[in-house]
C-alpha cells in the first residue's frame, strides 16, 4: 500500500473513532437510561388501539423518557408504529430506549396471572374479578356469559350453569386479551376437565354433565376433605333416587348471597328461590361455587352407603357424622347447635 493511501485509511479511521466518540457521549444524553427511583420497574399498558403518540405520552407520564419527540423519532425509523403488539410490559432500572421499543415491537409482554380460586362465589364476582385485571371492558365478558349460542357452542353450557366454566387454578392471560380470544383460553381449561372419560363416568352414574357438576358444587361447599366429599356425595345421591329434598345449607348461603354465614336458621329454609333445596326437590338450575377437580372426581367416584343424612361433628373440625335415620340425625344436629352455642356462632 502507497504512502499516499495508508493515510487516507488512516484519515477514515480516525473520523470513524470521532464519529464513535461523539455518537457514544450524545447517546445518554438524547437516549437517557431508565432511572427509577424508587422501584425496581413499572408497567407499562398498550390497549388494542393505540398509536404511536399513545405510547410516547404514557411512558413521558411515567418519566421513562424525557422527550417525547425524540422517542417518536428513534420509534419511526426502528419501524414501531407498524408492528405495536398490545399488552403489559414491564420496564426496569437501566433499560435503554431501544429495549423499551423492541419489547413492544415484538409483543415481549408480561401475562397477568389470575388466580381462580374459592374467593370468586358466583359470575358477578368472576366479571368483576376479570374486568378489574385485563383491559377487556365488562359488558365484553357479559355478553358471552349471556349468549346462550355460544355458551353452548364452547362449553355447551347455559348461562344459568355459566359459572362452571371457571375452573379453579391459575390461568396467565394477555392484559389486552378480546373477550372471544380470553374465552376460547377458557375452553381449553374446560374441556381439560371436563373430558370425555368424566362425562362417560356421568353417564354411568345416571347423570348428565351439567347435573354432576351443580351437585359437585354443594359437595365442595359442604366439605374441602376428600374422603368427606366423597361420603357427602353418596348421600345427595341416595336422596336424588329417593326423591328426597336435599336440603343443602350451602344452597341457601347462595339463595342467600350470604356466603358468610356459619349458621342456617329456620328462616333461611323460606327463601322464595330456586336454590332453595329444601323447597325444592332436585338439583338447583346452576352451581353455586367454582368447582375444583377433587370435588368433581369424589362426586363422580362417590361412595355407596345407606346414609340419607349428616351432620358436621361438634368438635367443628370438618369432619361429619352420617346417619340412615331422621331420629339419628336429630339427635345429632342437637349436639351440633350446642358447640354452635357454646361458641357464640349464632349467624
Amino acid at each position: 500500500m502507497s504512502r499516499k493511501k495508508r493515510k487516507r485509511v488512516w484519515r477514515w479511521l480516525l473520523a470513524f473513532v470521532a464519529l464513535a466518540g461523539v455518537f457514544w457521549y450524545f447517546k445518554d444524553r438524547i437516549f437517557p437510561k431508565v432511572k427509577l427511583r424508587d422501584r425496581n420497574y413499572v408497567f407499562i399498558y398498550v390497549e388494542p388501539k393505540d398509536l404511536l403518540e399513545d405510547i410516547s405520552s404514557a411512558l413521558y407520564e411515567e418519566e421513562l423518557i424525557k422527550d417525547q419527540n425524540t422517542f417518536e423519532w428513534l420509534a419511526e425509523r426502528m419501524k414501531l408504529p407498524d408492528n405495536i403488539h398490545p399488552g403489559r410490559y414491564r420496564v426496569t432500572n437501566g433499560m435503554n430506549v431501544r429495549q423499551i421499543i423492541n419489547l413492544i415491537k415484538y409483543g415481549k409482554e408480561e401475562k397477568v396471572r389470575l388466580s381462580l380460586n374459592s374467593q370468586i362465589r358466583d359470575l358477578d364476582e368472576f366479571v368483576a374479578y376479570v374486568d378489574e385485571k385485563l383491559a377487556m371492558p365488562e359488558n365484553e365478558i357479559r355478553s358471552i356469559l349471556e349468549d346462550e349460542r355460544k355458551l353452548q357452542e364452547l362449553f355447551g353450557l347455559t348461562p344459568e350453569t355459566a359459572l362452571a366454566l371457571v375452573v379453579p387454578g391459575i390461568m396467565d392471560v394477555s392484559w389486552a386479551s378480546s373477550a372471544d380470544d380470553f374465552f376460547k383460553q377458557m375452553s381449553v381449561r374446560y374441556k381439560k376437565v371436563y373430558n370425555q372419560s368424566r362425562i362417560a363416568q356421568a353417564k354411568q352414574m345416571g347423570f348428565d354433565l351439567h347435573e354432576v357438576q351443580v351437585l359437585a358444587s354443594i359437595v365442595q361447599s359442604e366439605s374441602a376433605i376428600a374422603s368427606e366429599q366423597k361420603k357427602i356425595a353418596g348421600v345427595y345421591i341416595n336422596r336424588l333416587k329417593r326423591n328426597m329434598p336435599l336440603q343443602a345449607d350451602p344452597t341457601l348461603k347462595y339463595a342467600c348471597r350470604n356466603f358468610d354465614l356459619q349458621r342456617i336458621l329456620d328462616k333461611d329454609k323460606e327463601i322464595d328461590s330456586p336454590y332453595n333445596t329444601y323447597r325444592n326437590k332436585g338439583l338447583p338450575p346452576g352451581p353455586i361455587c367454582l368447582v375444583s377437580v377433587q370435588a368433581l372426581d369424589a362426586t363422580l367416584n362417590y361412595t355407596r352407603h345407606r346414609y340419607l343424612y349428616f351432620c358436621a361433628k361438634p368438635d367443628l373440625r370438618g369432619y361429619s357424622d352420617f346417619s340412615v335415620t331422621y331420629d339419628e340425625h336429630r339427635r345429632r344436629a342437637v349436639e351440633y347447635r350446642r358447640a354452635l352455642d357454646r361458641r357464640g356462632i349464632m349467624r
